[in-house]
């Protein structure tokens, strides 16, 4: 029987501390009913002998110290599921809000669920195409992976989320694909955004959707990834299904960790964060990978704005600890009207090697890969001379990589919102773009490769003058 207490005896912000309690568990769920019969729900985050500390879901506003009843679930926040939640959208809590009818669950899953045993993972080595070059051909994504992109206020990180949404696919496998895609913290505008794209496109019926707006509570900011994750376990470790995670935006998640935090009068860390926020983050992006003899697999991609574009940021700088790699997006490359804004010397994917070359993407991929960076950083390097000393200091070898870099970001970066490139496409492009440079600078490509796929491309004068003079 479920025990039902008035003994509130303060209440501050989200937060309630009732007191004279028995058996009461670190996470279990409570509902409080107020004065006036209504209803609101939260859950236990801290005991201490007889006191128990609540968070409530739905904020305090309007609750009152007298005549509030608490009762004490017994059970954590749970999430019902079946293959009925592909192609619905839910808010923070899981609770439909696109209209449609509530979900039969086939079982109920605590959201809170473990991060994957180290000795139970299988290594990542499966290649995703999604179909974005910069991605593709440069900052591989490996089925398992933890891949975030670094973003900052203003680029269009919500735009290439969708797109990797709606073209990733697994290559060579006949698994079933879906999408997991959590918003927190966003604006109506936003929201309405990504709904509308995933059912435009037809994404939707291959993907789950939880929304947290900016004005809901922060407490539901902190569910929301959880739940979102407890859905892609399920499809994926229970359903065989290959789940990519999409989490956006995760600055939004720790700001609200740090508004608890405050709340709980807890010691600040960095910057005011808690000293936990690492742990707290891990729990989130170690929830992926590949379990030994499950077809299944959780890929992970969350997205993050860099306060100020600040790349030391606590919440950048510990997400670069746990996941493997980054996509940074660079605002100098959105002023230029590039998109995706992709900043290639900043980024790193450190599972790349374990999902390209052959049998995977393609055997040159490698070699290709190394090439076009060299060359792109000396593009680079020679731009810089130009802007100090003027295209007078400039060597002929310099003006022609400072061309190349200026192709490489018009023509390999930059692509269409809805351009879907395949790898092969992607390769041939980057053959193409190296076809402007001399063979002998080409040093970082073994030499049978520039034997056997130079000459598709470089017996096109028309075309590589054309290209040269972009």
């Amino acid at each position: 029987m479920v025990k039902e207490y008035q003994t509130v005896t303060e209440i501050a912000g989200p937060l309630m501390l009732v007191e004279k309690v028995e058996g009461v568990k670190f996470e279990e769920l409570v509902e409080v009913e107020l004065p006036n019969k209504e209803i609101r729900r939260g859950r236990v985050l801290e005991v201490s002998e007889d006191k128990a500390l609540v968070q409530l879901f739905e904020g305090a506003r309007g609750v009152s110290a007298q005549g509030s009843k608490v009762r004490f679930l017994g059970k954590g926040v749970e999430l019902p599921v079946s293959e009925d939640i592909l192609g619905r959208v839910f808010d923070g809590q899981g609770r439909p809000i696109d209209g449609g009818p509530k979900i039969l669950p086939e079982k109920r899953l605590d959201i809170n669920g473990s991060p994957l045993n180290p000795y139970a993972r299988d290594y990542p080595s499966e290649f995703i195409q999604t179909g974005i070059s910069c991605i593709d051909g440069l900052n591989t994504l490996v089925r398992g992976q933890k891949l975030p992109i670094f973003s900052g206020s203003g680029l269009p990180h919500s735009k290439m989320a969708v797109q990797i949404a709606r073209q990733a696919k697994v290559l060579g496998t006949g698994e079933s694909f879906a999408v997991v895609f959590a918003a927190m913290g966003i604006t109506f505008e936003e929201s309405e955004f990504f709904i509308n794209d995933f059912r435009k496109t037809g994404a939707i019926d291959r993907a789950v959707l939880f929304i947290n707006l900016a004005d809901d509570p922060a407490i539901e900011r902190l569910s929301t990834p959880r739940m979102a994750l407890t859905a892609a376990e399920y499809l994926a470790f229970e359903k065989g299904m290959h789940v990519l995670a999409i989490l956006t935006d995760m600055t939004n998640y720790c700001e609200a960790l740090r508004e608890i935090s405050a709340a709980r009068k807890e010691i600040p860390g960095r910057r005011g964060y808690p000293g936990y926020m690492y742990t707290d983050l891990a729990s989130i992006y170690e929830r992926a990978g590949r379990i030994k003899g499950k077809p299944g697999s959780i890929t992970q991609i969350p997205i993050l704005t860099m306060p100020e574009d600040d790349k030391t940021h606590p919440i950048p700088d510990l997400t670069g600890y746990i996941t493997e790699g980054q996509v940074v997006l660079s605002r100098p490359m959105h002023r230029k009207g590039i998109y995706p804004p992709v900043d290639a010397p900043q980024s790193l994917s450190r599972l790349k090697d374990k999902g390209i070359g052959e049998g995977k993407t393609r055997k040159d991929h490698s070699d290709l890969f190394n090439q076009l960076y060299d060359a792109y950083t000396k593009g680079l390097a020679a731009r810089e001379l130009e802007v100090i000393l003027g295209e007078a200091a400039l060597s002929e070898m310099d003006r022609i990589f400072y061309k190349f870099a200026d192709a490489f970001e018009r023509q390999y970066i930059q692509q269409g919102e809805y351009e879907n490139r395949s790898i092969e496409e992607t390769l041939d492009l980057g053959w193409k773009l190296l076809s402007t440079i001399p063979t002998s600078e080409l040093k970082r490509i073994r030499p049978q490769y520039l034997e056997e796929f130079m000459p598709r491309f470089i017996n096109q004068p028309e075309e590589e003058e054309v290209l040269v003079s972009k």
